[in-house]
């Protein structure tokens, strides 16, 4: 069993995120003041471990925040969790595929980081919000079994 660490909304694409205590899930929609809404990546998951790891490789502390994902977990290992629920709290997150990393993680100077997160789903995952619900920091997070959907 993990936990939320941190949870960020991203009003704009290409705007700064902002960091947040809570927010609400809404079914099949997404964070309430993300601006991503409905299809199939409503919301973005980040392990604090994978990312960690990625900092390591890369020789260097990057702030979490750079990465764009809405919920940053501890102690979850998400590099087996497509096609199994997430529970955040009483919200449950259909994860359905990973997080791509992409070029722009490589700007204001942190070539490199491109690359490390491309290694064993470390830029993350996305699912789409079954069950809503408000994620708070601090929630627990578990990774369901494939075969119950629970």
């Amino acid at each position: 069993m993990g936990s939320v660490e941190a949870i960020f909304l991203r009003p704009a694409a290409r705007l700064p995120v902002r960091s947040v205590d809570s927010a609400d899930a809404v079914s099949a929609r997404g964070l309430d003041g993300d601006h991503t809404s409905g299809g199939k990546r409503q919301v973005t998951v980040l392990s604090l471990e994978a990312w960690r790891d990625a900092c390591a490789e890369l020789g260097r502390e990057v702030d979490p925040s750079i990465r764009r994902a809405n919920i940053l977990v501890a102690g979850v290992d998400l590099t087996n969790s497509i096609g199994r629920p997430l529970r955040v709290g009483g919200v449950v997150i259909d994860v359905l595929g990973e997080t791509r990393p992409c070029e722009l993680m490589d700007d204001d100077g942190r070539v490199g980081l491109d690359a490390a997160l491309r290694k064993e789903l470390r830029g993350g995952v996305f699912g789409s919000i079954r069950v809503g619900g408000p994620i708070r920091v601090g929630d627990l997070v578990e990774l369901g079994d494939r075969s119950t959907g629970a």
